[in-house]
């Protein structure tokens, strides 16, 4: 059951007109809130205003967004209630840095992204009573500008507050989500729930990445699935040893669940096939800094992000 609150939001900016974004961006369109959807590329947000964003797959419809910025300081014009920022970790410098100029008390920042302690980098600058930290559960793959493909979409997402003080925010963001079809539970346990994700990610993405093959592809590769097994231990190894709650199946969970996957490109393969950064600085990397902080070596994550850095360069 979820948890009443008495705040309402009624307008939002989407930053970041990739797939996540723009899948967040016509739920609440569809919803009937104002959405600003926010990109440094015109060429995404055309048809987002015009045409409207096109949603197939687990989810069939499309929604126009109100308005489209492709700068985030003329947010501060007409400045929203709630910013979602989805764009990729790497641009969270930037991003914080445009944001400061209005997200002040009453105005709230959600990360829905991937990897960890994208909210930090937020909170550092904008404060922690402004920030809030999403879990997202669903895959997608742009096939066009304001065009998107859900391969999967496991409801519920999960959202929490950084700071005490903002938590009926958080519960009424979640409301307005959840009563727009893009079901969102609030939690206490987000820091668990993201190292969660993130250690099932650190053990498939890279390995896609550097390989080119699918999700199915690797885990169906006798050799290569070894490699993702042992991706896997290590970072479940690091997590515990900063008592991060995993939950006692958590392995066998993860295992059952990468047997599962299709023929899916995840992001960092996509993002390298598309000759863009990755965000691996903000998977393998932070189980790389958080084993040296706990004394645990990381040597299979070390070696995968060696060579997905290779693969930007």
């Amino acid at each position: 059951m979820q948890e009443r609150s008495n705040y309402s939001p009624k307008k939002f900016a989407v930053v970041g007109a990739g797939p996540v974004g723009c899948i967040v961006a016509a739920f609440l369109s569809r919803g009937g809130y104002e959405v600003t959807l926010c990109d440094v590329q015109t060429s995404l947000l055309v048809p987002a205003q015009d045409s409207g964003i096109i949603l197939s797959g687990t989810d069939n419809f499309h929604a126009k967004v109100a308005k489209t910025k492709t700068r985030i300081d003329e947010l501060a014009e007409d400045p929203p209630d709630v910013v979602i920022v989805t764009a990729k970790a790497t641009a969270l410098p930037i991003i914080t840095s445009a944001l400061e100029g209005f997200i002040n008390e009453g105005r709230y920042v959600v990360s829905w992204q991937n990897g960890i302690d994208t909210e930090l980098v937020l909170a550092e600058r904008l404060g922690e009573k402004q920030v809030m930290r999403a879990v997202v559960n669903y895959g997608c793959i742009l096939e066009a500008p304001a065009k998107v493909k859900m391969v999967f979409h496991h409801r519920p997402h999960y959202l929490q507050e950084l700071h005490a003080d903002s938590k009926e925010a958080a519960v009424g963001i979640c409301r307005v989500l959840s009563e727009c079809g893009l079901d969102t539970g609030h939690t206490n346990q987000i820091r668990n729930m993201v190292w969660s994700k993130t250690v099932n990610n650190s053990c498939m993405n890279a390995v896609c990445a550097v390989t080119g093959k699918t999700m199915f592809e690797v885990i169906n590769d006798p050799i290569v699935s070894g490699l993702v097994n042992a991706l896997l231990k290590e970072g479940v190894k690091v997590a515990r040893a900063n008592e991060l709650m995993l939950g006692p199946d958590y392995y066998l969970d993860c295992l059952s669940y990468i047997k599962d996957a299709g023929h899916h490109k995840p992001s960092m393969l996509q993002d390298i096939e598309a000759k863009r950064q990755t965000e691996i600085d903000y998977i393998n990397g932070k189980i790389i800094e958080y084993g040296e902080r706990a004394g645990v070596l990381t040597p299979y994550n070390k070696t995968l992000h060696s060579l997905v850095k290779a693969l930007e360069t």
